[in-house]
């Protein structure tokens, strides 16, 4: 199994495979750049703004439900708890930086907008 994954993060490595500009990797796991819109018809990956990934929510910006609604989005996107998706800056704002706690990459795809590239 281990020869698997070295194989695996090689051919990562020399494909070239980028992140998406939104997202960064940090010492303890990743930080996203999102731009959130509350109040929408739906709950969705709306494309990119302002170098961050703008998101839709179906949540109000009330008592926190957008804030909530946010991670919840996030962490079933990309198959990860809520428990290791935290708001580090933007508690009341539209921008925002979400740590994602994890050591293991996701798979980025739940965050990209339809058609655009990786």
């Amino acid at each position: 199994m281990q020869a698997h994954v070295s194989q695996e993060s090689r051919l990562r490595r020399d494909c070239h495979i980028s992140l998406p500009e939104y997202v960064s990797r940090c010492r303890d796991g990743w930080r996203i750049a999102v731009w959130v819109q509350p109040g929408a018809r739906k709950s969705e990956v709306a494309g990119v703004y302002q170098q961050c990934v703008k998101i839709r929510l179906c949540a109000p910006a009330v008592d926190n439900k957008a804030n909530k609604a946010l991670v919840a989005f996030v962490a079933s996107v990309l198959n990860v708890k809520k428990s290791q998706v935290v708001i580090e800056s933007g508690q009341t704002t539209r921008k925002k930086l979400l740590a994602l706690n994890t050591v293991a990459e996701p798979d980025w795809t739940g965050l990209c907008p339809v058609g655009s590239p990786q």
